[in-house]
């Protein structure tokens, strides 16, 4: 029997009602077998500072890079603010990539999907974030590409994805991110 591996899960978005929060919980029932998800708190995490990292960093941080350091690929699903990510996903991957030389995410294949509400489904996020990806040599799958939009009206009251397309869209997404992790994640 193989173990699973391990997938981190980081939401953009902080509201407690974040359509891209339902989004990583649909993407995740649509998973195949074979991948164990953990949804990571970004929220709490304070702002990077050299300066704390001098003091002793947070608790928080060490917290944050332990959990990181632990899972074998990273699944990323956030909103665009202002064409680009939002400052709680860009605080996470500071946080993560310090100290200089000790970056937790070194190495750790990724998947990148933004939901928007709107047509474009967050494309300028999702490739502000591949940017720092390469930057943080984490290999992120290319295809298939995932800009989700009109996520507004995407569930039902259960949560599921009420439209057979997309649903298939998403759990196809999945089936390629599990087969991106297994190259990639260096067992």
């Amino acid at each position: 029997m193989t173990t699973p591996y391990k997938v981190a899960v980081l939401v953009g978005s902080l509201r407690d009602a974040s359509l891209n929060r339902k989004l990583a919980k649909a993407l995740v029932a649509l998973a195949p077998e074979g991948l164990e998800f953990e949804f990571l708190p970004i929220g709490e995490l304070q702002f990077y500072n050299q300066d704390l990292e001098d003091k002793g960093a947070p608790a928080c941080w060490k917290a944050f890079r332990e959990a990181i350091a632990d899972v074998d690929a990273v699944l990323f699903v956030t909103p665009e603010y202002n064409r680009s990510v939002p400052a709680a996903l860009k605080n996470a991957l500071d946080v993560g990539s310090r100290p200089m030389g000790e970056s937790v995410w070194d190495g750790k294949p990724a998947g990148v999907v933004t939901g928007s509400p709107g047509a474009i489904g967050g494309f300028g996020a999702n490739h502000a974030l591949r940017q720092s990806l390469v930057f943080l040599n984490m290999p992120a799958m290319q295809q298939p590409e995932a800009y989700v939009g009109g996520i507004g009206d995407m569930f039902a009251d259960d949560g599921s994805v009420k439209d057979a397309g997309t649903k298939k869209f998403l759990a196809g997404f999945m089936e390629s991110f599990a087969q991106w992790i297994a190259r990639h994640a260096g067992r």
